[in-house]
């Protein structure tokens, strides 16, 4: 059955997620809070970022909140949707990336979001899409299986095949073509997601944004007090210049809040604080630095052989 879209509803959704997941954090990290900064946009809308730095855990960590609206759909929002050009648009979403301190802890991101445009005379055109990704520096199988395992969960009720559908979508899309490498190992990525029925849709974005600290969060406890050092830390640098280029590369949600006159910082909160390039590095083999890429970047089926 098919819903008119509700979009104060969305919104609403989005600003307790937003609210729910940085006091779940804040309490891991023990030490720093989130700052709030409201802002606007000129050409309609605004948001509220949400900041952490220098926490406990946390090195830099962003949960950002946006709502922002135009009279003319912007070029990356129209390139396979012609129809729409021109029509007015309002789009909504909680994007956010964690990078903690201590290496052996993964850098995640999330977002789920929500567009809808109005063309003229005719009905309203929405869609949905998310998703969230893992990207260790040091990795764990247990780890990458309970992350998995909680996207499938998350998956289940909507259908057998959601998960692995979206599990692929988020291995070929998470991934450095210039590179010829995965950023990380994977978990759920979905956009453009209009089945027809808007009740369903909503509860799928809910589902897969409610999800994500139930995936994080065990992670981070298990791994935040585990000892490092220099060497960790400088890999952990080098690895990130990786999750840089492919945000300013390939990164949808990037190019789009760019090219639509977003606020900048809150675009580029997703950046970390620190890191590095080196020229033409290779980890020594059968070091557990070669094990990220030999063991873990491969796209693999974590869920395979488990026993549920």
């Amino acid at each position: 059955m098919s819903q008119q879209p509700d979009t104060q509803a969305v919104k609403a959704y989005l600003l307790d997620l937003q609210e729910r997941i940085c006091q779940r954090l804040e309490a891991v990290d023990g030490k720093a809070s989130f700052i709030r900064d409201s802002w606007q946009r000129p050409e309609g809308g605004g948001g509220v970022s949400r900041v952490m730095a220098d926490g406990g855990v946390i090195e830099k960590g962003g949960v950002n909140f946006s709502h922002v609206m135009g009279d003319t759909m912007p070029a990356s929002a129209t390139a396979h949707r012609p129809q729409l050009a021109g029509a007015p648009w309002q789009a909504m979403g909680v994007s956010l990336v964690i990078h903690p301190e201590n290496p052996y802890v993964p850098t995640s991101h999330a977002n789920v979001r929500f567009f809808i445009a109005t063309p003229k005379n005719a009905e309203p055109v929405y869609w949905f899409g998310g998703g969230y990704d893992l990207t260790p520096y040091y990795g764990f199988d247990e780890d990458c299986v309970h992350w998995h395992r909680t996207a499938r969960d998350a998956c289940r009720p909507f259908g057998a095949d959601v998960y692995p559908n979206f599990k692929t979508w988020c291995d070929d899309y998470f991934y450095l073509k210039h590179r010829q490498e995965p950023r990380g190992v994977g978990g759920l990525f979905f956009d453009d997601h209009n089945t027809g029925d808007f009740a369903r849709d909503f509860a799928f974005m809910q589902a897969v944004g409610d999800s994500y600290i139930e995936a994080y969060e065990p992670i981070v406890r298990r791994r935040f007090d585990q000892p490092w050092g220099e060497r960790e830390r400088d890999f952990q640098l080098y690895r990130r210049g990786r999750y840089v280029e492919f945000n300013l590369v390939y990164d949808r949600g990037t190019l789009f809040g760019l090219q639509s006159g977003g606020r900048t910082e809150s675009i580029l909160m997703s950046l970390p604080p620190l890191v590095r390039w080196d020229y033409d590095r290779q980890p020594e083999p059968g070091s557990a630095e070669a094990r990220l890429t030999d063991d873990f970047l491969t796209g693999r089926n974590w869920l395979e052989g488990t026993d549920d």
